[in-house]
């Protein structure tokens, strides 16, 4: 059991285990952790904290922490240690086994920025000094890798294509990755796209089924895609994917267009299919690498589906009481 005295937010008493990945945004979260450590102590809340030591590691610390009775586990990094933090609080049937909280202090920030989360960490260990959580939708993908079936849960974006060898490129950049925002993934678009060849891919998405050449497929829960508003409808509360059919488009049509879409500004409905659902099966002839949150977790066959309301999340209590921004204050009514 946690060590700590519990304190109550409402009707709830919280106990929090933080998991910090020193490494994030090339390796800032961790210089700046003693700070951190110091600005939450300010707020009250009792925690407890341990250090993530490599990919994967996590999800395990994660786990653990619900198993010894955290019910609040608050990860500190980017999207990626995000994901790692939500995969150990679902349990196997897609329910949440503890609340998750987010201070941001990685390269991407995408899922705080999509929940209203200050991206600014000195902000962001403020709201636990008063705070309530909301439930938003999850995404889950079922795909292989080291040829056995996998299940992962994403908050923010999932896909296959171009997108995903952009990301694969980024994660040379370490060293940019201290400047945050979009800039290592950025880096990554013009050569890829000049270098990256359109793949054959069945699609199915609720049902309908279409088998050509794909630019790229993005099955998103919310806005946000490598730092980009991609989606600029797109809600985690509408218990729908935002999916995102880039079709068989030249190298001079994707440097052209998918700067555009990247930036929710324009793209060519000629070009890009913009759809809304429940499901998504995507295959193809040669195994496609597959990411979520920024991180590459297996290969196709996927199968992408959204789970309603699953996951419960912290965030401020003073947000503005507006149905139409709900994307920047979630859960607010």
């Amino acid at each position: 059991m946690p060590s700590s005295k519990p304190l109550g937010w409402g009707n709830t008493m919280y106990y929090a285990k933080v998991i910090v990945n020193p490494m994030s945004r090339g390796g800032a979260a961790g210089k700046t952790w003693p700070i951190l450590n110091t600005l939450l102590r300010t707020t009250g809340l009792p925690f407890d904290y341990e250090f993530m030591q490599g990919q994967g590691h996590g999800i395990a610390l994660s786990k653990e922490a619900v198993e010894k009775g955290y019910n609040l586990v608050i990860a500190v990094g980017g999207d990626g240690t995000v994901n790692e933090v939500v995969n150990g609080l679902m349990d196997e049937n897609g329910g949440c086994r503890a609340a998750l909280g987010i201070i941001s202090a990685g390269t991407q920030n995408d899922i705080a920025h999509m929940l209203g989360i200050p991206r600014d960490y000195l902000r962001a260990c403020q709201l636990f000094r008063n705070f309530k959580t909301v439930k938003i939708d999850i995404g889950a993908v079922e795909c292989t890798y080291n040829n056995e079936v996998r299940r992962r849960y994403y908050i923010s974006t999932a896909g296959i294509g171009f997108v995903t060898d952009v990301i694969e490129g980024s994660i040379s950049h370490t060293r940019l990755k201290v400047l945050g925002g979009g800039i290592p993934y950025a880096i990554g678009v013009i050569p890829k796209a000049l270098e990256y060849r359109n793949k054959d891919v069945l699609i199915c998405i609720d049902g309908e089924k279409r088998e050509e050449r794909y630019f790229s497929v993005v099955v998103n829960n919310g806005r946000y895609l490598g730092g980009g508003r991609a989606f600029p409808g797109a809600t985690p509360y509408d218990g729908l994917l935002d999916v995102a059919v880039i079709g068989d488009i030249s190298k001079v049509e994707a440097l052209l267009n998918f700067p555009l879409f990247f930036t929710g500004t324009y793209y060519d409905p000629q070009k890009i299919k913009l759809h809304k659902a429940r499901n998504v099966i995507v295959d193809s002839p040669q195994r496609l690498p597959i990411q979520i949150d920024g991180e590459i977790v297996g290969l196709t066959p996927a199968v992408f589906r959204v789970i309603p309301s699953a996951l419960e999340v912290a965030i401020r209590v003073h947000s503005p009481q507006k149905k139409s921004q709900m994307e920047t204050t979630p859960g607010i009514s």
